[in-house]
Order: C-alpha cells, then sequence, then structure tokens
C-alpha cells in the first residue's frame, strides 16, 4: 500500500458499500452460510462491524488485542443501527490527519494509522463480497474498491505460507478475465 495516500475516503466508500448490503440483510437470511466456512451471515456480520469498533478503537489511541470481536449477539434487526454506531464511532476516531502518521497496533504488528486503516479498507471491502455471495446480492460492488483492496492484499498478504498467522487459505485459481473483487477473494483463499 502507498503510505502516502489518505486511505480514509476509500474507508468511507467501503463503509458506504456496506451499509447498503446489511440493508438487503433480513433476518431471515442470517443462518446462511458465507464464503468464510467458519462464519455464517450472522457471524460474519459480527466480525465486521466488530472490526470497525476495533479500528476506531485504535483511532483512540487502544492496541487491537483488548478488543474483543462481536460475536453478533444482536437482535437480527439491529444489524443496520449497529453498523451506524460504529461507523459514527470510526469516523471521529480517524477525523485527525496527524493519527495517520502515528503508530497503531493493529491485529498484524504495530504500523502507521494509515496502514492500519488501508488493512482495514481490505477487510471490509473483502467481506462485501462475502456477504453479496452469501445474500446472492444484486447490488453492484464498487470497481474502484476492489482495485483498490486487491492492490492492497497483493502487497501485504504472502501466497505463501498460509494459515497460522496468515489467516488464509491456499491462493486460487480465477479466471484471466475477473473482476478485481473475484481475483481478490482467490488470493485470500476463497473459492471463486
Amino acid at each position: 500500500m502507498d503510505t502516502t495516500q489518505d486511505p480514509r475516503p476509500l474507508y468511507l466508500l467501503a463503509l458506504d458499500q456496506l451499509e447498503k448490503l446489511i440493508a438487503e440483510t433480513g433476518p431471515e437470511n442470517l443462518d446462511r452460510p458465507t464464503p468464510c466456512s467458519e462464519y455464517d451471515l450472522r457471524a460474519l456480520l459480527g466480525h465486521v462491524v466488530g472490526g470497525i469498533h476495533r479500528l476506531a478503537y485504535l483511532g483512540e489511541g487502544g492496541r487491537s488485542e483488548d478488543v474483543a470481536a462481536m460475536t453478533g449477539e444482536l437482535a437480527d434487526d439491529a444489524w443496520p443501527a449497529a453498523l451506524d454506531r460504529a461507523r459514527a464511532r470510526v469516523t471521529t476516531a480517524w477525523a485527525e490527519d496527524a493519527k495517520l502518521d502515528l503508530p497503531a497496533v493493529a491485529p498484524w504488528g504495530e504500523v502507521p494509522g494509515r496502514a492500519a486503516v488501508g488493512g482495514y479498507v481490505l477487510e471490509t471491502t473483502t467481506h462485501a463480497w462475502d456477504i453479496a455471495r452469501a445474500l446472492g446480492s444484486t447490488v453492484p460492488l464498487d470497481e474502484r474498491l476492489g482495485e483498490a483492496a486487491l492492490a492492497i492484499a497483493l502487497a501485504v498478504v504472502p501466497t505463501e505460507p498460509r494459515g497460522g498467522a496468515v489467516p488464509f487459505g491456499p491462493v486460487r485459481p480465477a479466471p484471466a478475465d475477473a473482476d478485481a473483487y473475484t481475483r481478490l477473494a482467490a488470493h485470500l483463499g476463497r473459492e471463486v
């Protein structure tokens, strides 16, 4: 990732995309499987909203390991409001430009704030694809976000080794003419 860039506009775009998908997620869909085999849709939403709170906590000066992930223990219709609260918190936490250059202790180590936010661009964009697939959604995914997340993934997620400290399955093949989201999902070990 180019650390001279400000990743916050992309992150907000990723949250916009996530908001559209969550609005499409009704209570009847929460038990659906997702491309993340360890999560059904309810658990994946908990993971994603928890990740937004984790990034907010980093922007507030906290360390990622001090934040437990959400387990999805919300009322089935409470996800849009939970996302709104998380979004307000993360936006406030990263509002100051100076925070982009301060160290942040992310799940993958101590990095400049801009790299932490960039990592969550990757996280949020990837999970938007997962949610869209689980729903069979017709919400169009933002190609610019897909390209940005793919560039981040190619720069920071090694192809080998996988597993353990690199929590992704082996790189999967993607069609030569695949869009950025499909290539991103394949790079991160998802079946496309």
